[in-house]
C-alpha cells in the first residue's frame, strides 16, 4: 500500500462551499493511510446520511482488504456480511459469537494479527455497564498491541456523544478513546467517531480530527458549533444540504468542499422501516474455526462461573452448618446450665431431712423413707417438682426467716440475714428465695418432726407466694436484641444516650443481681457463684445462674471463659463510640453509669482496689455493711473468727468466712 492509494467515495456537489476548482459531479476520494490512521468526525440530524457515509467508506475499505472494527450501538451494520466476511460478535443471537470483556484480546488479536474485520454490535447488552467494560478493555487492547504493531487500522464509534461529551461525566471508556484520538495517530490506531448532535460532543476532539463531514443539521447549538469551526456562512448553508450531501473539511489539502456521498451497496439494515415487507439478505458467515477460538473462550468462562456457583453453594450450605452449630452450642450450654439446677434442687431435697442435725428416718437412710408405712421424702419424687424447683422465686430482700439449725447461712432469700440464734447442723440450706419446703419433710411422726424442726414463723414464710425469677436462658436472639436496643438509643451518639441506657438496664435489675454487677466491677472477671456469695446469696449454682442471667442477658458482663465473666460497661462505652473516646472519656461516662448501683465510696477508687485501699466503714446505706456482720458470734459462745488477708476481695473473704463457720 503507498501513500497515493486513495478510495472514491464522493463527487463534487453544486451550491455554497463548492469546489472552485472542480465541476460538479468530479470524483472525491480519500487517502487511505490518512483515513485509517487519522482522525475524524461525522456528524448530522437523523436521516442526514451520516450513517451512510460511514458504511461507504468501509465498503471501500474492505474491498481493499484493510481491517476495521465498527462499534455498532444500534444495530445497523450487520448488513455488511451481506458482501464482505465479517465477524459479527456482540450479545444477540443473531450475532456470530456471544462476547464478554473477557473475549477483548482475542478480538484485539483476530483484528490486528489476522486481519479479520470485525462488528463490535453493544447494541444487545442489557447492562451499559457490560457494554462499557467490553469497549474499553478491546480499546485497552488494541492502544497496547499497535504501540508494537504499528500496523494502520481504523476504529469507527457509532454515537460517540455517549462516551465522549461535552458536558462531563466522562468515564473510563471515554477517557480511553481521548487517548487514541491524542496518541493513536504515531501507533497507526485511527478513529471516526459519529454523532447526529455535535454540541454534545467533546469539543478537544472534535479540534483534533484530521477529516470531518458535516452533514444537514438544523438545531441552533449544533449549526452554532459548524460557524465556529467552519464559519458564519456555513452554519446557515448546512440547515439546507440534502440527503448524504455534506460540507468536506481536509487537512491533507486544507479544503472546504461539498460533496455528495454514493450510497452504500450493502444491505441498509438502519434504514427507517416503511410499509413494504421487510426481507432479511443471505448474509454472509465468517469461518467455523475462527468463531471456535472465540467459543473457546466462552466455554472457559461458563466452566469458571459454574464452578463458583457451586463453591457459593457449598459455601452456604457451610455457612448455614455453623450456624446450626454454634446454635446448638448455645442450647446445650442452657442445658447444661439447667442440669445443674437440676441436680442442685435434687440434692436440696435429699438433704432437707438432716438439716435439723437430727438422725436420719428408720428404713432406708438413703432415700429418707420411713419404717411405718408413712410416706418419706423421695430424692426424686417427681421430674415436674424438680423443674419448679429451679424456677423458684427470688424471696423479699428485706425478709427474714428462722432457718433450721445449722452454721452456714441460710439461703431464703439472697439479702435475707441468717438468725443468730440458729444452732449448729451438719451442712447449709440449699432452698432459694422463696422457696417452699417439702410438705412431707415438714409433717410426719415425732421423729421426722424432730430433725425438721422448723418453727411456726419459718412455717408461715414458706407457705407465703412469691413472684418467680425469670431464669429462661440466655440466647443469642437476647443479646442481639439488647444490642439493638442499645444501637437505637445511642443513635444520635449523645453522652446523656449512653449513660441513660445503661443505667436503666442495670435499673431494671433484681436487687441481688445488681450486687452482684457489683462484684463484677471489683473482680473484672469472676464466676456467678463466687459473685453470687459476694452479694449475700449462697453457694447453690442454681441459685446463682438464675440469678446472673438478668445481668448477662442486659449485656453488662461478657464471659471471659473456663465458666468465668467479665464486667462489660465500659467495652459498651467504647462500642458506642466506636473506640473514638479516649480512656480518661471512658471513665468519665462509666462513673456516671456506675452511680446507680455503686456507692460512692467506692466510686472514688478504682474497681480492681483492694478493700484495705477502700476502707473498713462501708458507706452507709451499702448492703454490704449488713452482709458483713457476724451472725454466729452474736451468742457470744463463740470467738469472732480470724481476719483474712486484706488482699482478698470480698467474694473470696466472705466464702472463706463461710468455709469457716
Amino acid at each position: 500500500m503507498s501513500e497515493e492509494e486513495a478510495i472514491h467515495v464522493a463527487d463534487v456537489s453544486e451550491g455554497i462551499g463548492g469546489d472552485a476548482t472542480a465541476e460538479p459531479g468530479s470524483p472525491v476520494e480519500l487517502p487511505v493511510v490518512d483515513v485509517l490512521t487519522g482522525r475524524s468526525f461525522i456528524t448530522g440530524k437523523s436521516g442526514s446520511g451520516k450513517s451512510n457515509t460511514a458504511s461507504v467508506v468501509i465498503e471501500n475499505l474492505l474491498s481493499n482488504g484493510f481491517p476495521v472494527m465498527i462499534v455498532d450501538t444500534d444495530g445497523e451494520y450487520y448488513g455488511l456480511k451481506e458482501e464482505y466476511e465479517i465477524l459479527h460478535a456482540g450479545a444477540d443471537d443473531e450475532c456470530d459469537i456471544v462476547v464478554s470483556p473477557e473475549h477483548a484480546e482475542k478480538l484485539a488479536t483476530l483484528a490486528l494479527e489476522q486481519n479479520v474485520p470485525i462488528i463490535l454490535d453493544v447494541s444487545g447488552y442489557l447492562e451499559e455497564d457490560t457494554a462499557n467494560e467490553l469497549l474499553l478493555e478491546v480499546v485497552k487492547q488494541l492502544f497496547a498491541k499497535e504501540k508494537r504493531m504499528k500496523k494502520p487500522f481504523l476504529l469507527v464509534i457509532e454515537e460517540c456523544h455517549e462516551y465522549i461529551p461535552e458536558g462531563g461525566g466522562m468515564d473510563e471508556t471515554g477517557k480511553m478513546l481521548i487517548k487514541v484520538g491524542k496518541r493513536g495517530r504515531k501507533h497507526g490506531l485511527g478513529i471516526v467517531g459519529i454523532s447526529q448532535r455535535p454540541a454534545d460532543v467533546k469539543k478537544d476532539f472534535i479540534t483534533q480530527c484530521d477529516w470531518l463531514c458535516w452533514h444537514r443539521l438544523t438545531w441552533d447549538n449544533d449549526t452554532k458549533v459548524v460557524g465556529r469551526i467552519l464559519g458564519s456562512k456555513y452554519a446557515s448553508a448546512v440547515e439546507d444540504l440534502g440527503d448524504g450531501e455534506a460540507f468536506l473539511m481536509t487537512d491533507w489539502d486544507e479544503s472546504i468542499r461539498r460533496i455528495q456521498f454514493h450510497r452504500k451497496e450493502t444491505f441498509d439494515a438502519g434504514a427507517t422501516p416503511g410499509l413494504d415487507d421487510f426481507e432479511r439478505p443471505e448474509l454472509k458467515s465468517v469461518s467455523s474455526d475462527l468463531v471456535g477460538e472465540l467459543q473457546s473462550i466462552s466455554d472457559e468462562k461458563e466452566r469458571r462461573e459454574s464452578e463458583i456457583a457451586d463453591l457459593k453453594q457449598e459455601l452456604q450450605k457451610k455457612d448455614r452448618r455453623i450456624a446450626d452449630l454454634e446454635r446448638e452450642l448455645e442450647e446445650a450450654r442452657d442445658l447444661s446450665d439447667m442440669a445443674d439446677q437440676f441436680a442442685q434442687a435434687l440434692l436440696g431435697k435429699a438433704e432437707a431431712p438432716y438439716r435439723g442435725g437430727g438422725r436420719p428416718p428408720a428404713g432406708d437412710e438413703r432415700l429418707g423413707g420411713t419404717d411405718d408405712g408413712d410416706e418419706g421424702q423421695s430424692v426424686l419424687k417427681s421430674y415436674d417438682e424438680a423443674v419448679a424447683a429451679t424456677e423458684e422465686s427470688d424471696a423479699d430482700p428485706e425478709a427474714e426467716t428462722d432457718a433450721a439449725p445449722g452454721p452456714g447461712p441460710s439461703a431464703a432469700d439472697g439479702g435475707a440475714e441468717v438468725d443468730a440464734d440458729a444452732a449448729p447442723g451438719p451442712g447449709p440450706s440449699a432452698a432459694d428465695g422463696g422457696a417452699e419446703v417439702d410438705a412431707d419433710a415438714a409433717t410426719g411422726d415425732a421423729a421426722t418432726a424432730d430433725a425438721a424442726d422448723v418453727d411456726a414463723t419459718a412455717a408461715d414464710s414458706a407457705d407465703e407466694p412469691n413472684p418467680p425469677d425469670d431464669v429462661d436462658p440466655v440466647t443469642r436472639d437476647d443479646v442481639a436484641e439488647s444490642a439493638l436496643r442499645f444501637d437505637e438509643a445511642i443513635e444520635l451518639g449523645t453522652r446523656e444516650a449512653v449513660i441513660d441506657e445503661l443505667r436503666s438496664r442495670i435499673e431494671s435489675l433484681p436487687e441481688l443481681s445488681r450486687g452482684m454487677l457489683r462484684h463484677y466491677r471489683r473482680e473484672g472477671a469472676s464466676d456467678p457463684v463466687a459473685a453470687h456469695i459476694d452479694a449475700g446469696g449462697d453457694g447453690d449454682s442454681g441459685h446463682a445462674y438464675s440469678r446472673h442471667r438478668p445481668i448477662r442477658r442486659a449485656g453488662l458482663i461478657r464471659h471471659a471463659g473456663r465458666g468465668s465473666y467479665a464486667y462489660a460497661v465500659p467495652d459498651l462505652v467504647r462500642e458506642a463510640y466506636a473506640d473514638r473516646l479516649d480512656e480518661a472519656q471512658v471513665d468519665e461516662i462509666v462513673r456516671a453509669v456506675e452511680r446507680v448501683f455503686v456507692p460512692s465510696a467506692e466510686l472514688d477508687y478504682p474497681p480492681d482496689a483492694a478493700p484495705a485501699e477502700v476502707g473498713d466503714r462501708a458507706p452507709a446505706g451499702d448492703d454490704e455493711a449488713e452482709e458483713n456482720t457476724d451472725t454466729d458470734g452474736a451468742d457470744g459462745d463463740e470467738e469472732p473468727s480470724a481476719p483474712t488477708d486484706a488482699g482478698l476481695s470480698d467474694a473470696a473473704r466472705r466464702f472463706a468466712e463461710r468455709s469457716e463457720r
